[in-house]
């Protein structure tokens, strides 16, 4: 087994880098986007590829990626919470907002309604 150890990784073409096993095949790449946001007023913590949250009420977000993704056939995950001891999140989406420019979801409580929660995490796989 074998370690690589380098300050940098870069793509020889636009595409992302990907993961490969001794014959070629692909076996992995690297999250697309990524982004940590309070809910109420959607201002980002962090992210990576996201140029906006945008807030459309109580539970209702879309994240705009700041470079399209391939399509629309991403894997993607939510989570959150509301602190110690509060409960978790239960994410839904809708297929006709899933685009490669941006994802539209809600966040909900375990009643199933509408709710902003202290932290919400998406991230995006392709």
């Amino acid at each position: 087994m074998s370690t690589l150890a380098v300050g940098t990784i870069k793509s020889i073409s636009s595409a992302a880098p990907v993961f490969q096993n001794t014959s070629g095949t692909e076996i992995g790449t690297l999250c697309r986007a990524w982004v940590n946001f309070a809910a109420g007023d959607a201002s980002i913590r962090d992210d990576f590829n996201v140029s906006s949250v945008t807030d459309h009420g109580t539970g209702d977000y879309t994240v705009n990626f700041s470079s399209a993704l391939a399509d629309n056939d991403y894997a993607w995950f939510v989570s959150g919470g509301r602190g110690p001891n509060s409960g978790g999140i239960i994410a839904t989406q809708d297929s006709a907002e899933m685009t490669s420019s941006a994802f539209r979801f809600t966040t909900r409580n375990f009643s199933n309604n509408k709710e902003n929660f202290t932290h919400v995490c998406a991230g995006f796989f392709r």
